[in-house]
């Protein structure tokens, strides 16, 4: 991608939402394949990803498929070949983590680095590089500076960013806490989520800290403010997440940073976006209204304190009003905006008096007067339903937000946005040397293309001069439901000609088929980047099970760059002892104000706050806390559970096992 070009990114759980992150101005789309993607539940046939493609490139935007799990030697062959099928149906780039498919005979696909990969260094992203990689999202810990500094050793690749959606705590690929707890492996796209459980954090003396505290559940990435700041340190890739959310966020996220971005490329002319066209929307976005835990900026402006969602990862929705009154089968609501109109079907929800989050969902209501609503609670699938006294503490003057809203659902269930390229429409007379004469018309678009159809016809002035110019304009403007909006329509001085409707129509019709074939013949494929010959060296000459090494082609991929030591994923399991089965930015002593950085010039607490390690305890398992203060880092200790362990070893598989590299 051209280093002034700006690409949004937007992700798709099947082609039906595909197709509307296109019409509502994503640049390229993410999507799971059959198989061997990082959400395992989120899987697409290369029928419907053929049928998505077609309608991307439409607008020259691109499809990126998701090939990012970690394989085993026996799943190399089936990831070839249907990397092959995903060529031949069109794709544009494979993102992936695993390093062996480097190594086989792969099509020549663009190829794109996971976040999977961990790209916190420039070192790792220059290597990267070097070895054939053309895009790679970075760590969504890293700040401003860490991002220039990347940039400054990445000339060739683009840098892609997570600007939005949900935050894993640990570094990506370097979580281990699902597969050693549930045998479920992050790595091969079936997390259970452990991060996001309550847990009791006790210092090293059995002290209760916090309780019942979701203290590695982190709010929502939300970079809306720091596009223009992400842009000016190098990124050119912005990337939502979420390729299990549902239609009306896709929609809707997609259109709120297309706002966003179309007014940045307004202010920065030097720049220009990656696709063609422009998405008009029947709605106002509002980010706010799908599944969010609250946004913050996480480390993108360094470190800041209220990053965490600990009350609750659930979504607790806007902020609505506060109860008013609690009856026996009803409860009264009294909402901050009086402008504010209650649904039957939205979902309701408030704090119990312990913090945790309660809703209820809204069966019928009706409005009392002013700012007054009454609400008569879905409670038909609580057995035995005693009335309102099942909610708990439900309470007067307890505040209400509102996470479901279905007048809001019922809008972006419709038709919601129209994607147009912009042409110039231009009518001129021609005669052939031979005496045949006629009409011409060319459509002329935004990126330079242009279709052409000709009539032969003998021209007829009209009676009415400046009618028959304004009917020729107005005509020729009608591109309907075509892909194209006419910007200008260009007629000769002396075009006071009578040419009936069909005839223009037909003009008009050929001149669009024309345009179409011209766009799909000059979209080209994304060029595979040619790794540097001899191979680079690996940043490193040993590798632990981090590296999440699975197969034996990955580890000639880093013996033929220079690593001497080689051992197996996690996913092997031959680390069956206490290690790191999570690595974070994300500090609980920190969040806690517990930090020794913290207690720097705080009168009589300087140098009594040591880092020492913390406990997290969830019902019968203790993990343990332990903090790299030298680089900010938290690691999440513990061991795979035994009988997890021997569910997994009765499995009839193979795995890569240890050795030195050859």
């Amino acid at each position: 991608m051209p280093r002034h070009h700006l690409e949004l990114l937007s992700p798709a759980r099947n082609a039906e939402i595909g197709i509307e992150a296109i019409n509502h101005g994503a640049d390229a789309v993410y999507i799971g394949g059959p198989d061997m993607g990082a959400r395992d539940k989120a899987t697409n046939s290369v029928a419907d990803i053929a049928r998505l493609v077609s309608h991307a490139h439409r607008f020259h935007s691109r499809i990126f498929v998701t090939l990012n799990t970690i394989l085993r030697d026996d799943e190399l062959e089936p990831a070839r070949s249907l990397a092959w099928q995903l060529y031949e149906a069109g794709v544009d780039a494979l993102i992936i983590q695993d390093m062996g498919l480097l190594q086989i005979d792969m099509p020549p696909i663009q190829l794109h680095a996971s976040t999977q990969t961990d790209i916190r260094t420039p070192e790792k992203a220059r290597f990267l590089q070097d070895a054939g990689i053309s895009q790679m999202v970075l760590a969504r810990e890293l700040s401003l500076q860490q991002i220039r500094a990347i940039e400054s050793q990445v000339q060739q690749a683009t840098l892609e960013f997570f600007i939005h959606g949900a935050l894993c705590v640990a570094y990506s690929g370097q979580c281990f806490i699902s597969h050693a707890h549930t045998g479920r492996s992050a790595n091969r796209g079936n997390c259970s989520q452990e991060c996001r459980l309550p847990f009791t954090v006790k210092d090293q003396a059995g002290h209760i800290i916090a309780h019942d505290k979701h203290v590695l559940s982190l709010k929502d990435n939300d970079q809306s403010h720091n596009l223009e700041a992400l842009v000016d340190a190098g990124v050119r890739c912005f990337k939502i997440e979420g390729r299990y959310k549902d239609m009306a966020t896709v929609k809707n996220v997609t259109a709120h940073y297309r706002v966003l971005f179309d007014e940045l490329l307004e202010r920065r002319p030097e720049f220009a976006r990656s696709s063609s066209g422009h998405s008009t929307f029947t709605f106002t976005p509002q980010p706010e209204q799908g599944f969010n835990r609250g946004g913050t900026d996480y480390f993108v402006n360094d470190r800041k304190d209220d990053i965490g969602s600990f009350d609750t990862p659930k979504h607790a929705g806007l902020a609505l009003g506060h109860v008013a009154a609690v009856a026996v089968n009803h409860f009264d609501v009294y909402v901050d905006d009086p402008a504010t109109v209650l649904n039957n079907g939205d979902s309701l929800t408030w704090t119990d008096l312990q913090g945790e989050l309660q809703g209820v969902q809204i069966n019928t209501t009706q409005h009392v007067e002013g700012s007054l609503w009454r609400v008569e609670p879905n409670l038909a699938a609580r057995a035995g339903s005693t009335g309102t006294k099942d909610l708990k503490d439900l309470r007067k003057g307890a505040a209400l937000h509102r996470n479901r809203d279905m007048a809001w659902e019922r809008q972006m269930s419709k038709p919601s946005a129209e994607r147009r390229i912009a042409v110039d429409v231009l009518l001129s007379p021609w005669q052939e040397p031979a005496g045949a004469s006629g009409l011409e018309l060319t459509l002329l678009d935004e990126d330079g293309f242009a279709g052409t159809s000709r009539i032969e016809r003998a021209f007829e002035a009209a009676r009415d001069a400046e009618r028959a110019l304004q009917t020729l304009r107005e005509q020729l403007s009608r591109l309907g439901n075509t892909d194209y909006v006419a910007r200008d329509v260009h007629l000769p001085a002396d075009a006071a000609w009578f040419v009936p409707a069909s005839v223009l129509n037909g003009l008009r019709r050929d001149a669009v088929t024309a345009l179409d074939e011209a766009r799909r013949a000059g979209l080209e494929r994304l060029p595979r980047a040619v790794p540097v010959e001899p191979p680079v060296a690996y940043p490193e000459d040993t590798l632990t099970y981090l590296a999440n090494v699975y197969n034996h082609k990955a580890a000639e991929f880093y013996a033929r760059h220079g690593v001497k030591v080689i051992e197996p994923a996690y996913e092997s399991h031959e680390e069956l002892g206490e290690v790191s089965l999570m690595i974070t930015k994300h500090c609980v002593r920190f969040s806690l104000s517990l930090c020794p950085k913290q207690a720097k010039g705080v009168t009589g607490v300087q140098g009594t706050v040591r880092a020492q390690p913390l406990q997290l305890q969830h019902g019968d398992e203790t993990l343990t806390l332990r903090f790299d203060c030298k680089p900010c880092e938290m690691h999440v200790v513990g061991r795979m559970r035994p009988n997890v362990l021997r569910q997994l070893r009765e499995q009839p598989i193979t795995f890569f096992r240890s050795r030195p590299a050859q």
